[in-house]
């Protein structure tokens, strides 16, 4: 036996404040770009890659190969929620990938409109991400989800659009732990009992996402398009809550990762969008394709082949040709992650510098609707603005 002399300091005592208590730095209504209006325009110098971006979606699409959008959180916080749901629901993309931040102001802004807050202040003051209801919310999405084998994504997804979920009854999850030991469930009825044990209600936690018709998660699981979340354990603010538990987390992210990989291994012809994410999209996507390939050669299949990338993000510094090699390890360009993984995974690779939000709006304005959506009568007009933000009524209160 060995015992271990490192000290451990748990969440479980963390003391949670009301969202409500908490001074929300950003707010739906002022942020929130409503897809029919107009964008603003993109810089002169990505003319040439935003236009050849739109046409490799188009032929990516007629293909029916994977259009991957891949971004960070700050799209969400900005204001691209609608854009996004929109590109989903005319079927321009096909996979969606995030990390932690990026679902929890989407949760955020679907749960009350408010989001972000002092991390300064806050950390001084022991309260930075000890929100009662963001932490909760996500972490027990996540719990019940995995009973059901349910990855990051489609847990919180579901979430928010059922307005909350039920946690089974203790009997009933030892009943289904002790019939099927070796289930890959299991694992997950047992974190979720455990936390009934030390206090978790049974039965309909009911929480009302007063403005769900703009969460991305929600949405993606309505129109069944993949949205991946890919944590790093203590990266987030649901790791604060007393609730958080790190085999929770890392199997959600661990079944979003595999299915990732299923969207990856439909890349030939295809395109890859990262936008304003400088450490999580390339580093996924580097393994994961490696993952593929391996799978791939096994099998006698070729490599994925044709694809290509479109990086954008508001850094001015990569005036870098990529298309002539990496630079020198003496160049601050080498050390450009996300230009620098996505040269090496073969395709070709673009960098466009501009404003993350800017550009989704451009790409959508410029995709338009796809003939097929027309003809099937879908309205060629996205929706109206005024239709994102309301209460439903639907639900109670958490």
């Amino acid at each position: 036996m060995f015992d271990s002399n490192y000290s451990e300091l748990d969440t479980l005592n963390v003391r949670v404040f009301p969202l409500a208590k908490r001074e929300s730095m950003t707010r739906l209504e002022d942020v929130l770009i409503p897809p029919s209006r107009s964008p603003e325009p993109a810089p002169a110098a990505i003319e040439p890659a935003l236009e050849s971006c739109v046409e490799a979606i188009r032929k990516a699409r007629q293909k029916n190969a994977a259009v991957i959008l891949m971004y960070g959180a700050h799209l969400i916080k900005n204001g691209g929620s609608a854009l996004l749901i929109e590109l989903m629901r005319r079927g321009w993309v096909t996979h969606l990938a995030t990390n932690g931040a990026g679902v929890i102001h989407d949760w955020e802004f679907a749960y009350c409109g408010l989001t972000a807050e002092s991390v300064r202040d806050n950390v001084a003051r022991g309260t930075f991400g000890a929100w009662n209801e963001t932490g909760k919310s996500l972490n027990l999405a996540l719990m019940i989800g995995g009973t059901r084998g349910w990855g990051f994504g489609e847990s919180i997804g579901c979430w928010v659009m059922e307005n909350g979920d039920v946690v089974p009854e203790a009997h009933e999850l030892m009943e289904k732990i002790c019939q099927y030991p070796t289930d890959a469930t299991t694992a997950a009825r047992a974190d979720l009992l455990a936390a009934v044990s030390i206090g978790l209600a049974t039965g309909r936690h009911r929480m009302r996402h007063q403005y769900k018709q703009v969460s991305v998660a929600g949405n993606a699981w309505k129109f069944k398009v993949p949205l991946t979340v890919h944590p790093g354990i203590g990266y987030d603010i649901f790791t604060v809550h007393p609730l958080f538990n790190g085999s929770v987390i890392g199997r959600a992210g661990g079944v979003d990762f595999k299915r990732f990989n299923a969207a990856v291994d439909n890349l030939s012809d295809g395109v890859v969008l990262s936008i304003g994410s400088a450490i999580m999209a390339p580093q996924v996507f580097e393994k994961s394709l490696s993952v593929v390939h391996n799978l791939r050669f096994q099998k006698k299949r070729p490599a994925i082949s044709g694809h290509s990338f479109y990086v954008v993000d508001l850094h001015e510094g990569s005036n870098w040709d990529w298309s002539q090699g990496e630079p020198p390890k003496t160049s601050p360009e080498y050390y450009l992650r996300f230009c620098k993984s996505f040269s090496r995974m073969g395709g070709e690779m673009k960098y466009l510098c501009c404003d993350n939000t800017v550009f989704i709006h451009q790409l959508l304005q410029r995709l338009g609707v796809p003939e097929a959506s027309t003809q099937e009568g879908e309205s060629a007009e996205p929706e109206e603005p005024s239709s994102f933000l309301y209460d439903d009524g639907s639900g109670g209160e958490f």
